[in-house]
């Protein structure tokens, strides 16, 4: 008994060493290049209404409550969600658009857990078309960094963000003329 009381909290002790040393902040990225010009791709993220085409998660909860705020796009667009236990609920805040450049984004994840990240959709021009990365930063909280002990986070999300470009990819190459 006594050898138990004295390992369960090294145990413990360990576990917390173990969070602790992860790291602090996170990044996942994806890219896509997209035979379309900036010009037809940009509107597609600058305008939360057109999320609905394109987004990994509207597929994974068409009966979500979705609600938009501010202009229909641009800095001061808002959207919130609120959803099944697959998407959660939510709330996204365009802080900064350079047409057919840049959009930034406050993303913040109301449920399942708390979380306020950055998600940033840069567009540049090559080779007749667009390379579209789309990137999530924030900060790995306790909660975050145990969770990501046990999922491979940068996987999980970042098969979201490829399936989202993929549909991305073939509405805005369907708008430029592109054959399938």
């Amino acid at each position: 008994m006594k050898i138990l009381l004295l390992i369960i909290p090294v145990l413990v002790l360990g576990f917390i060493l173990l969070v602790a040393a992860r790291p602090a902040f996170m990044k996942i990225s994806r890219s896509a290049k997209i035979a379309a010009p900036p010009a037809m791709v940009f509107p597609l993220v600058n305008d939360f209404h057109q999320w609905q085409a394109w987004s990994p998660w509207a597929k994974l909860d068409p009966a979500a409550a979705n609600s938009y705020q501010g202009p229909d796009s641009g800095v001061g667009a808002a959207f919130a969600w609120s959803g099944n236990n697959k998407v959660g609920a939510g709330r996204m805040l365009i802080k900064e658009a350079r047409p057919n450049e840049l959009i930034r984004i406050q993303l913040e994840f109301l449920r399942p857990m708390k979380v306020v990240n950055t998600a940033e959709f840069t567009f540049r021009s090559e080779g007749g078309g667009t390379l579209v990365s789309w990137t999530m930063t924030g900060k790995n909280n306790f909660a975050a960094k145990v969770f990501g002990l046990f999922v491979n986070c940068d996987k999980m999300v970042g098969g979201d963000f490829e399936r989202g470009l993929a549909a991305m990819k073939s509405i805005a190459e369907k708008k430029s003329g592109v054959p399938a």
